[in-house]
């Protein structure tokens, strides 16, 4: 064996033969760190012991993957219908946003199959005091504290669960690195150990991950590129409900979203998302819209708020939350050159009611009515919906899955809804009225002269 020291930057991976106070590769400042490696003399080539001939792609007998039930159903939508055996999934969030009790609460419903919760961050009985406030039947769940992946694996052969969770992989270690835990040489090994046991095994690994100062997985683009399924768990700590998505999914869609109430007993899966995330005190209100949106396949209705005043300072200020900053500005930019309202010196302030972050472009129209509400002061109806995508010239532009969301506005008792003009729609038996509009400013001024 040869030792020999490296330099790894802990943010991207980055190797230096000596420190670095800033990494050449992404820029960051103070992360590189000490890493011991040993190497093999004459062993530079590794070659596979097996031989796999190239097959001709008609030949190859697919199958079916035979999904795991996990008795969760935003679990199990996000993870495209259940957890396929042998897989390697990534659950990631901030710090105290709910990751451990979602993977044990996952395990304890599952009830009647053997389960195996291995934590380096708690004693067996802070997980016990920690299962005692959630619902389910851990009557087969184990439970070990180890921070030795090698002593892991070796439950796992004794126990041989069904599902097994490791909290979280930046405290695990093994024997074949000498770096220290939670180093990005021993974040690689631990992950690829944990992907060949779960191949050869047929055992899905369910690995916890912490996040990082800028938001990013700890460990990187290392770990995602290993796993098979990246799950982001986000959401405001102050607010109640939990955001669960799908970055990377081998098996299944990335689309799909996941929402969960936090409560003193656990998480609760929130099937219903629209009547929770509306409230009905805000007729008379101005600043405020509704808008149809769809993650995935499902849809639900979500309230924007706006508030437009005079600009404090000489540069106005732009701030949202829950929608992206860049294109609220674009919408801004929209309104005052092909509609005509002058913001240039207004504070505009956006805020998607209940801590949630929206990716559907479908809900721009519903944006900038609500700034136009709250610039006129005037209160938009609260038995109107908006769905529609804008472009630079002021178009309503069509938007995917709108049956959809006109028929979720109607089962909430919304009376009209206005959607792009020349989308194709079935409205025979619908008992609200479809509006349609070419441009933002026909859409205004049905609003505004109801």
């Amino acid at each position: 064996m040869k030792a020999s020291i490296e330099y790894v930057c802990q943010s991207c991976g980055a190797r230096a033969p000596k420190q670095l106070g800033r990494c050449p590769v992404c820029g960051e400042w103070g992360t590189y760190e000490e890493e011991v490696t040993e190497r093999v003399a004459g062993s530079k080539v590794i070659r596979s012991a097996t031989n796999n001939p190239p097959q001709r792609l008609h030949e190859v007998q697919a199958t079916e993957e035979i999904r795991l039930d996990m008795h969760n159903g935003e679990f199990n939508r996000v993870l495209g219908g259940g957890l396929v055996p042998g897989s390697l999934v990534l659950l990631g969030g901030e710090p105290g946003i709910g990751k451990s009790t979602l993977a044990l609460q996952v395990l304890m419903q599952l009830g009647e199959k053997r389960t195996l919760y291995a934590s380096g961050e708690e004693s067996v009985s802070q997980l016990k005091l920690r299962a005692e406030r959630l619902a389910g039947k851990p009557e087969n769940l184990f439970i070990v504290s180890e921070t030795s992946l090698e002593k892991i694996l070796s439950n796992v052969s004794e126990l041989k669960p069904e599902v097994v969770v490791v909290d979280s992989i930046q405290t695990i270690g093994t024997e074949s690195i000498e770096s220290s835990i939670g180093s990005l040489s021993q974040v690689r090994e631990c992950a690829a150990m944990l992907l060949k046991y779960a191949k050869e095994n047929n055992v899905p690994f369910l690995i916890v991950g912490h996040i990082t100062k800028d938001g990013s997985l700890a460990g990187p683009k290392v770990l995602e590129h290993i796993v098979d399924t990246v799950l982001q768990f986000e959401g405001d700590p102050q607010h109640m409900y939990r955001i669960l998505r799908a970055q990377k999914n081998r098996f299944g869609s990335t689309s799909e979203l996941g929402i969960f109430e936090m409560k003193h007993d656990g998480l609760r899966e929130v099937s219903n998302p629209s009547e929770l995330l509306l409230s009905n005190n805000h007729e008379g209100l101005s600043g405020i819209a509704v808008s149809a949106a769809v993650e995935g396949l499902r849809p639900f209705l979500i309230e924007v708020q706006a508030l437009v005043s005079s600009a404090t300072y000489a540069t106005p200020q732009r701030s949202s939350t829950g929608f992206d900053l860049r294109r609220l500005n674009m919408l801004l930019a929209v309104l005052e050159k092909r509609v005509g309202f002058k913001l240039l010196q207004k504070d505009v302030f956006l805020n998607i009611a209940g801590g949630l972050r929206v990716n559907d472009p479908a809900i721009d129209l519903a944006v900038m009515a609500a700034v136009l509400s709250s610039n006129t002061d005037i209160a938009i109806d609260n038995d109107v919906c908006l769905a529609g995508e804008v472009g630079l010239a002021g178009e309503i532009r069509p938007v995917s899955r709108l049956e959809q969301r006109i028929r979720e506005a109607e089962k909430l008792g919304f009376r009209k809804i206005i959607v792009p003009a020349g989308q194709k729609i079935v409205t025979k038996g619908l008992q609200i009225e479809v509006i349609t509009a070419r441009k933002v400013a026909d859409a205004f001024r049905f609003l505004i002269n109801k």
